[in-house]
């Protein structure tokens, strides 16, 4: 049994972890919580914390399931109490590639995340396709990323998060960096944006007067087609009308240099805003 420390363990990742590992006859889990409304959580679970300086010390692995915002402070608490050789492990890029994490060369870090659940997969069972997360009923992949330490430290948090990701598809290795291209850059700068300016293009027709329940079937109708035909899932293309009124909607909507969010400096920009919480204004 591998001894494992987990921070933030009442948190909303965190509960999800405590739910798959503390009965996992593989880890030994100590369960560190300091908010209120955490320490109830992990007692519905019956589980009961332990505080940091004694559940950190003896770990082989330590997760933080805190917020990115907290994350720096809490790794640089977290990483004097951790032995040598031991592996920390974060569950987002943002704190790592914003260079929030402690130096400390005899302990190593582990970075992975969930991609969560595709919109292209089909699960049989209903309860699977209600789990939009992931890690509970719906399979989902994950990405991993070794930030610094030997190669078996990588394997160890693979195995690691396959676990308590679970149920997991797959795992893709690629480096911090690009994990950061991913999300935020990716899935939330531009994912979120545009998938939101959709939720205000339905609220608007509504309240031009189309009845809601005629423009929410139109709308999720319409993204399931226009998906499947970007994403060459199906054998049609787009029509030429929707191919032209597609371009009067990028003149009129994107920006032409939108595209910047992929630069390194910006996606530095966009993690740094994350563990700050915070947007800086242009200069």
């Amino acid at each position: 049994m591998r001894n494992v420390a987990l921070i933030g363990a009442g948190g909303k990742m965190g509960c999800r972890i405590t739910d798959h590992l503390k009965d996992h006859p593989a880890y030994a889990l100590r369960y560190v919580e300091c908010s209120e409304r955490g320490v109830a959580n992990l007692a519905a679970r019956g589980v009961v914390p332990t505080p940091m300086e004694e559940a950190v010390p003896g770990a082989d692995a330590v997760i933080l399931a805190v917020p990115d915002k907290l994350l720096g402070k809490v790794s640089h608490q977290v990483a004097p109490l951790m032995k040598s050789g031991a592996l920390m492990i974060t569950l987002d890029p943002a704190a790592a590639h914003a260079g929030e994490l402690p130096e400390r060369e005899d302990i190593s870090i582990f970075v992975t995340h969930p991609c969560h659940p595709s919109v292209f997969d089909y699960e049989e069972d209903a309860e699977a396709r209600a789990d939009f997360f992931g890690g509970v009923k719906a399979r989902m992949p994950i990405v991993c990323a070794l930030l610094r330490g030997p190669e078996e430290h990588y394997a160890l948090g693979e195995a690691m998060a396959r676990d308590f990701f679970a149920p997991v598809t797959r795992s893709h290795r690629i480096t911090v960096e690009q994990m950061a291209m991913l999300e935020p850059a990716m899935a939330e700068t531009a994912g979120i944006a545009l998938i939101m300016a959709l939720r205000e293009a339905l609220e608007e027709v509504v309240r031009r007067g189309v009845p809601r329940a005629a423009a929410e079937d139109f709308l999720y109708g319409h993204i399931k087609v226009p998906l499947g035909i970007a994403f060459e899932r199906v054998d049609f293309p787009f029509s030429d009308g929707a191919k032209l009124i597609a371009m009067y909607g990028r003149e009129r909507i994107f920006k032409p240099d939108w595209k910047r969010i992929f630069e390194p400096e910006d996606v530095k920009a966009q993690v740094r805003a994350i563990v700050e919480g915070q947007i800086k204004p242009k200069e």
